[in-house]
This record gives C-alpha cells, structure tokens and sequence, in this order.
C-alpha cells in the first residue's frame, strides 16, 4: 500500500510540474495560421528580405518548431488542424475544396474547437475557413461561437471583382458566355456582409487583426481560443495602403510586413491586458510557399511533398512556459495541434476515433528527453501517399529517392543506392498504410466527408445572396 501511495504521489508531482492547466488557471490559446508563407518569408528562418521585427521578437522570447509540417495545399492542412488527423482521414479530398461543392468536413468530425468549449472556452475564427462553404459545413457548426472572414480564398471569385490579379494589375476581361467562379462572400457567422471586390482585399489583415484584438478584449475574463486564420499573402496580393510600397520585396513583400505588424498587434494586446503569461501563441502557415515566396534551404514549393511544400515556419510563445530563444527540429505538424491544446486545458480526447496527431506539450516546454510522437511520417498529396520519413531517413516513393534530411535538409542528394535497408524499410512502412488510409485511393481508415443536398453558391452570379445567408 505503501508503495502504491509512494507512485500515486509521484505521478500527481510530475503532472503538476508538467501541465500548466493543472498548475493554474485554464490558459488560452491564440492560433495565428498564414496562407502561402515560404519557409524563409520571415526573419526567425532567414528572411533577407522581409523585415519582420514582430516575429523576430516573438522568435527571441519563444520556440522555433523548425519541423513543422502542414499539407501540401490548404483545406487538408486546415482539417489537420481541426482533427487532429492526418489531412486524409479527415477530408479525403484529392485537391483543395472550391465555392458552392456539396461536400467538406463532415459535421460529425470533432474539432479542436469544439473540445475546447466543452472545457468552458469561447471560440472563435477570424480568417479562412475553407472546409466547406454550404451552411451546415461553416465553422459555426463545427464549434465556433464567432466567425468573421472569408469562407475559402481570397483568389476564388470572380475576375472582375479583382479576386484574380495582384494589387495595381489590371482587372481580367471576362470572355463572354464564360461562367467563373461565384462571389466571394465577406461574412460574419452566417451572414453575407459584402461581396468582396479589391479594395476590400486591402483592408483584410486590418480587420482581421481588429477583429481578432476585439475578442480578446471581449473574452478576457474567461478562457478563449482564438483562430486567426490569415487570407495573406496567398495570390492575389493585396497589402494595406499603410504598407505599401515600404519593403524590398514588392507588394509580397509589403503583405508578409503587413502580417508581421499584425502578429505585434495581437501580442501586444495580450501584454496589455496581462494575459500573455496564461497564453500560448502559435504562428505558421498552412503549407509552403508558392514560387513568389523564399523556402531556403527547402526544396520545392506548395502544391508538393517536398520539404518546401510541407515544412512550415512555426514559432511557439508563452512567457515564463516556453523557453525564449529556443528551437527544435522534432517532426511537428497540424494534425499535434488539437491533442496538446486539450491536454492543456484539461479536456478529454474523443475515444471513438482514432487521432494521428500527439501531444507535443514536452516539446514546446523545453522538457529534458522530450520527443516527437512521430517515429513515422507520412506525406500525402490528395489521396496520394508520394513519400515516408522515419527519423532522418525520407523516401520518395515513385522515384525512390531516399534523402538524409540531417546532413541533406535541401534533399539535393539521392542516396538510395548506398542505403538498400534502409529504403526497403520504409517501403514496408509505406505498404502499411494501404490498409489504413491507403496509399492511392480512399482507404478504409478514411471518414466521410460531410455531404449537402442542393449545393449552390452564397452569392449567386447575378449578385444575390441566398436566402438564409441575408441580413435580417
């Protein structure tokens, strides 16, 4: 009995020292999501360029995840984060989802959001959604007390309405007969407030961070999760009059300062208003850059498994928990998300599924031998499985291509022909999966999507809004 009460003492010490949420009050959490930002887009990952004296601070007092991986385009990398999956389980999709489709991330699925107002929390989403755009698909379903933002991106519209070109370019002429896209829909909840057109575009990350600072304000007396889902610098590029023409960079330049200023504003607000010791901040991007952007010493760009089009910038901040000026190359992604921000503030992970994603607390607090939950990673494309890492070992499948990624981080050298062990090891991983999330096609591990009857757009392309999404 003795012994029993010895090991019981022992283990309620260690999840003292360990979780802050056991330690004090439920923390809150601020998840800060850039559209398209290159690896090397910022300063804390080698940025010459772009000037970004926010995130260099933030770099300075937090934690570079210098392994963070997203997907390699958006709405997977989205439900990753939602799911705490792998972006196939949850929505098995093979591209990204597009205005007015009769699918997205099925209701059923149980978000971060959505375990975090069980535990208490407000929640809201200021940005991009992009997981489906019919009414029962919106984030307002799928846990969110607010949202205010776009419900997919800012280039899908039509070319009149300058969705399709970058600030200061022409406006496209449409060719007559042709149908493009539908409206792009600026919205609050469930509610169209405009249709965007370009001059709209200019003020998104002014708003947004408006918009994201008046909820902190609004929620400060309770816990919060705030998802600020940044629509910069994805194409069309549109930066705020106030930051134009001010980089080196062209107006890419300009949107990714503009994001910076943003990210001091929101951290600042938590200083002001003495949260920011009961407040973890993550910053990242959903996928790697686009050929516009900077993604040394990664190859490749989104859109693709390469190291580029997966490995995002991601820093971690929370003053007096995450040690300051600190880094670690553990794999990392989207889909540890929900797991950790639980586990914070108390919660329980659902049990009637099953959850790729870990618990990466111990990592982001500096804890001595802490390691990734990932001895295995798998890289999708779509439905695709193209590539597999274990520890430094990434094998491309169909080229089989095996890279060092310790001593070869730019996967510059093949060296398959001198590691025949090694690559016939992970194509025995890769096999693996076939019966699980498959490696071609929808496997069995795989969920439904979440399905509409009678799918149409929010604004038609005559301009009208429909019926249940009007102001009343």
């Amino acid at each position: 009995m003795t012994r029993h009460l010895i090991l019981l003492s022992c283990l309620f010490l260690t999840l003292k020292c360990s979780s802050p949420r056991i330690a004090g009050a439920a923390p809150n959490f601020v998840i800060i999501n850039i559209d398209d930002l290159g690896y090397a887009d910022i300063g804390p990952f080698g940025s010459q360029l772009n000037r970004t004296p926010q995130l260099d601070r933030m770099a300075a007092e937090g934690r570079k995840l210098t392994c963070f991986y997203a997907a390699p385009v958006c709405s997977p990398s989205r439900a990753a984060l939602m799911t705490g999956c792998y972006p196939k389980r949850a929505l098995p999709i093979p591209h990204v989802l597009f205005p007015a489709y009769d699918h997205g991330l099925n209701p059923d699925e149980i978000t971060v959001a959505e375990l975090l107002r069980g535990q208490g929390y407000a929640t809201a989403l200021v940005g991009k959604w992009h997981l489906g755009d019919q009414p029962e698909l919106l984030p307002t379903r799928q846990g969110f007390d607010e949202f205010f933002g776009l419900p997919y991106s800012n280039d899908m519209g039509p070319a009149e309405d300058g969705v399709k070109s970058d600030l200061g370019a022409p406006l496209p002429v449409t060719r007559p007969g042709t149908i493009g896209q539908p409206p792009l829909p600026w919205m609050r909840n469930e509610t169209v407030l405009r249709r965007v057109l370009a001059e709209d575009q200019t003020t998104l990350v002014a708003r947004y961070t408006e918009e994201a600072c008046k909820f902190i304000e609004t929620h400060r007396g309770q816990p919060f999760f705030l998802y600020l889902a940044h629509s910069a610098v994805h194409f069309p590029v549109y930066p705020g009059q106030a930051f134009q023409g001010h980089s080196r960079n062209g107006i890419y330049g300009d949107w990714v300062e503009e994001v910076d200023w943003s990210v001091g504003t929101v951290l600042d607000k938590l200083r002001d208003l003495q949260l920011d010791r009961n407040t973890l901040v993550l910053f990242t991007s959903d996928n790697g850059g686009t050929n516009r952007a900077v993604n040394a010493p990664l190859r490749g760009f989104k859109n693709s498994t390469w190291e580029g089009g997966m490995r995002t910038p991601t820093i971690a901040w929370w003053p007096g928990k995450v040690p300051a000026a600190t880094a670690t190359d553990a794999i990392t992604g989207m889909m540890d998300i929900l797991p950790t921000l639980v586990r914070l503030a108390g919660g329980q992970l659902p049990g009637d599924r099953r959850l790729d994603g870990g618990d990466i607390w111990p990592l982001l607090s500096g804890a001595p031998g802490a390691a990734s939950p990932h001895d295995v990673f798998y890289f999708f494309r779509g439905l695709k499985l193209e590539a597999v890492r274990e520890g430094r070992w990434k094998l491309r499948l169909e080229p089989g291509e095996l890279y060092d990624l310790e001593a070869d981080i730019g996967e510059a050298r093949n060296v398959a022909s001198d590691q025949g062990a090694v690559v016939a090891r992970l194509r025995e991983l890769a096999a693996r999966m076939d019966s699980d999330l498959g490696t071609s096609e929808v496997g069995p591990g795989c969920r439904p999507l979440g399905k509409v009857v009678d799918a149409r757009p929010i604004i038609d392309h005559e301009g009208n809004v429909r019926e249940e999404f009007r102001v009343r």
